[in-house]
């Protein structure tokens, strides 16, 4: 039974923009087991079964490209996988998603797929891929399964993961202004904007909203009292906390009487228009329910409006009505109610723009009073209340006013939602007309709210909809400026992390706290907050959700794009600093071409109006080019003569200048002698990565004088070329840690010059056999001496197996034994090779860790021992 089963292995969620899609998806690795030798077309029954449940799938395109075309697929005979994948897709569609991007391909394993579909639910999605392989298992075991009831629980799961009406709301009105939005958890949490001037809001409650206003305003009493001290006009009212109390109370307002917790919500345990001592005791045993303390106050006759304050002004105001049902002379109010329901626009909760009405012991007791039941057929026309408030959680609906608002109503809601202290708020007002001034009618505003719905405003049941959601992302971000937090994501085989902190470097001239992710750490400002290997997207999230930057600068490494995607919406600049074969024969990368499809998700997310930049040097480059919307900015050791190249900005090296060159303009930035990390133009990878910094920072409009001051003032180059200069031989410490890396290091040891050129290498355990001999073959060439010291991590290899395939690939090459030995340790090994040098020599360490190692340097000879440039 076991073998028959298709087996899920992995669940992998890209929340972000990744290498299959710019949407969502997720990715699902199952085994198939004996299927992978059974096509479809060889299950008898089992495309009819599968059709019959979900005939939806006959319309389905597939990769054939026409509607029906997964339909063909069936009959002609496909795997049980490409059906998992749109069944998955199916159901989800079911449910009202519209997802339609799949993708299945057969792994190493023929009988282990992973499948890959688009969702817009998080929580939809991965039940829909679990409950999916349970029904397919059923299918081809000859099991009968109810598909409907998998339906309403997937439906029910769903609603609840749905951000809430308000939060939705905003969300999508922020999204079309271009704002990135990032979900916290799975509530209604969710950040706007990144940095700086990002904005947590959960409904229409804000971050800008004081804790201290909130209590206040869920303290109705307290609440009253502010307004009256105000002049706001409030109805008269005492706290209680005992049902003789509320009798007294009632007695001494005077009847009728509104009963009400001190801190309820959403209508919960609201009783209007009590007249008689038995209606007191029993609502304050209701509302006693939501509160200890009740209030017993004044009622004010009119109609119930909602009037919504955002900042300083009156986004929209509504009449709201109870729920109530309008009798036809033949259907009792139960069956009313089920026809009302009916109504495609009322969901259970809040996902819809109103609320199903409920027939509950408030509506019955409701009903009671006029002498009805549930089971009661009212005459024709008859209209019957089941709520004495309107809320919309219970079932209400509402009538647009927002034209007709006397202006001295629309001063006081805002005076009031001021004098509590709350950015967004829902000022309830009974009065009869809310044309006429509540000052002349005898009108009051009866609560504050923090947080309120705004269903009433977006859908109302009549009249005008207002897209309140738009007031309140202007509240949020109020001016051009806040729209705009300016991302630099960078990456490539070689140079990234020189060339995020250079671009942070300049950034930080410019007066901005600039937050940078890079293999060595995250840093603000000058400030690492964290240690460590931080090119992922985990990382980049971390760092734009802090609101002390002003703009971020981001390494994006391969493995964290394969893992996971990109940590980022989109990027006002992207860089691809240069394709090599590193990396190469893991996770399906096995070609330049692959590589340079991962690395084409960083410029593929770049804003409108932003620019990708290219190494016009590099061979994968044109294949870049073509996978790219934005504009293009090239960059090149010397002049770019391409033709093809012609139309984008270039930025060049030219006769000892860093150049920019737009149309027919071309600027000098600086030269580059007069930089340090060049060493005097040593150091060509640093001009590379000089040139990639200066194409950024344009793009970014950083004035050209900055710029330069910037290249010239950058020393710090954390990990490469880092050469210390002592009385008779000279060290460098360099990350290089593929062949292209090793490559940059000779030719600036060429110019630098020495006696004897003396190795300490070694390579990361995570490349293939092939790259780590081709390292090894280099080093036979270039080196005099060769100590091979292995990783401390190894990356799933053996120990010193990466320094034996080194080793026997460097003798094999024709390298004097004599002259090749492996120490482990890399700083043991350094310690040889310093001991066992000749005058003039230059030793280079390729480390894994940084630290030790310069430890050990300025332990050697502290007075005489310079860093040249680091």
């Amino acid at each position: 039974m076991k073998n028959e089963q298709i087996k899920i292995l992995d669940f992998v969620t890209f929340k972000g923009r990744n290498i299959f899609s710019p949407k969502p998806v997720m990715k699902m690795i199952v085994d198939i087991g004996k299927y992978k030798d059974m096509p479809t077309r060889d299950l008898p029954g089992f495309n009819e079964k599968l059709l019959d449940t979900f005939p939806g799938l006959k319309k389905h395109y597939c990769g054939v490209g026409y509607e029906g075309g997964f339909y063909d697929r069936l009959v002609e005979g496909t795997y049980i996988a490409h059906v998992l994948e749109h069944v998955i897709l199916e159901m989800q569609a079911i449910l009202g998603y519209d997802v339609r991007y799949g993708k299945t391909r057969v792994m190493d394993n023929p009988s282990e797929y992973y499948l890959v579909y688009e969702y817009q639910n998080e929580v939809c999605g991965l039940e829909c891929g679990k409950t999916a392989v349970f029904i397919l298992n059923c299918f081809l075991n000859g099991k009968d399964i109810s598909v409907e009831k998998f339906l309403e629980y997937l439906k029910k799961i769903s609603i609840n993961a749905e951000l809430g009406p308000s939060t939705s709301a905003i969300v999508e009105e922020a999204k079309r202004r271009g704002l990135p939005i990032t979900r916290i958890g799975n509530e209604s949490l969710v950040r706007i904007g990144y940095g700086k001037y990002s904005r947590l809001i959960e409904s229409t409650l804000t971050d800008a909203t004081p804790c201290i206003c909130v209590d206040i305003s869920c303290n109705k009493q307290l609440t009253k009292s502010i307004l009256s001290e105000h002049h706001i006009p409030v109805p008269y009212g005492k706290v209680v906390y005992s049902e003789i109390s509320a009798v007294i109370a009632a007695n001494q307002i005077g009847m009728p009487v509104v009963i009400k917790p001190i801190d309820g919500n959403q209508g919960k345990g609201v009783y209007l228009n009590l007249n008689t001592e038995d209606e007191i005791r029993y609502a304050f045993r209701e509302a006693s329910k939501y509160s200890t303390g009740v209030i017993v106050e004044k009622y004010v006759k009119g109609r119930d409006y909602r009037i919504l304050v955002v900042g300083n002004k009156v986004s929209a105001v509504a009449v709201r009505l109870p729920a109530m049902v309008t009798g036809d002379g033949i259907h009792t109010i139960r069956e009313l109610v089920e026809i009302v329901n009916q109504d495609e626009n009322r969901g259970e909760h809040h996902e819809k723009p109103l609320t199903k009405i409920k027939l509950d012991s408030v509506a019955e007791n409701i009903l009671a009073k006029i002498g009805m039941n549930f089971d009661s057929i009212p005459e024709k026309g008859q209209v019957v209340k089941l709520r004495t408030n309107g809320n919309l959680s219970t079932g209400g609906t509402a009538i647009d006013c927002t034209d007709i608002i006397h202006p001295e109503n629309a001063e006081l809601a805002i005076l009031a939602a001021n004098s509590i202290g709350i950015d967004i708020a829902g000022i309830d007002v009974v009065t009869d007309d809310i044309s006429k001034s509540i000052i002349d009618t005898g009108g009051a505003i009866v609560e504050v709210n923090t947080a309120p719905g705004i269903r009433m405003h977006l859908y109302p049941s009549q009249g005008k909809p207002r897209n309140v959601a738009a007031d309140i992302v202007d509240l949020l971000f109020p001016n051009p400026e806040s729209y705009n937090f300016p991302i630099v994501s960078v990456t490539g085989t070689n140079g990234k992390t020189t060339t995020v902190r250079l671009i942070s470097h300049v950034l930080s001239l410019s007066g901005k706290t600039v937050g940078m992710t890079s293999t060595s750490g995250t840093f603000i400002g000058d400030k690492c907050i964290c240690k460590g290997d931080n090119s992922g997207p985990r990382s980049a999230r971390t760092l734009l959700s802090n609101k002390s930057i002003d703009v971020a600068v981001l390494e994006t490494a391969r493995g964290g794009i394969l893992r996971e995607g990109l940590g980022y919406d989109l990027a006002d600049v992207g860089i691809v600093m240069n394709i090599s074969d590193d990396h190469l024969g893991h996770d399906g990368i096995d070609t330049l071409e692959d590589l340079a499809f991962v690395k084409s998700v960083v410029t593929e997310a770049v804003k409108k109006g932003g620019h990708a930049v290219f190494n016009a040097d590099d061979q994968m480059t044109p294949y870049l080019i073509r996978r790219t919307k934005a504009d293009i900015i090239l960059f090149s050791k010397q002049t770019i003569e391409n033709k093809d190249y012609q139309q984008f900005i270039h930025v060049y090296a030219d006769g000892g200048w860093i150049k920019i060159k737009s149309g027919k303009k071309c600027v000098n930035i600086a030269r580059i002698s007069n930089i340090p990390i060049t060493m005097g133009g040593i150091i060509e990878c640093n001009i590379e990565n000089c040139l990639a910094a200066t194409a950024a920072l344009y793009s970014l409009k950083i004035p050209f004088d900055l710029i330069a001051e910037g290249l010239k003032t950058f020393k710090s180059n954390s990990g490469r070329f880092n050469l210390y200069d002592f009385k008779d031989l000279k060290i460098m410490l360099d990350y290089g840690h593929n062949l292209s890396g090793y490559q940059q290091v000779a030719r600036a040891c060429e110019k630098i010059g020495f006696s004897r050129l003396v190795g300490v290498i070694g390579m990361p355990g995570d490349r293939i056999d092939e790259s780590i001999k081709s390292v090894g073959r280099f080093c036979s060439e270039v080196f005099d001496r060769i100590y091979i010291k292995e990783d401390a991590c190894k990356r799933g290899r053996k120990p010193l197996e990466v320094a034996n395939i080194l080793y026997k690939e460097i003798v094999n090459s024709g390298f004097d034994k004599n002259s090749v030995e492996i120490i482990e340790n890399e700083v043991d090994a350094l310690k040889a090779a310093v001991q066992n040098a000749q005058k003039g020599d230059l030793i280079v360490v390729f480390y894994e860790n940084l630290e030790p190692l310069q430890k050990y340097i300025q332990s050697i000879e502290a007075e005489s021992a310079k860093l040249i440039t680091a």
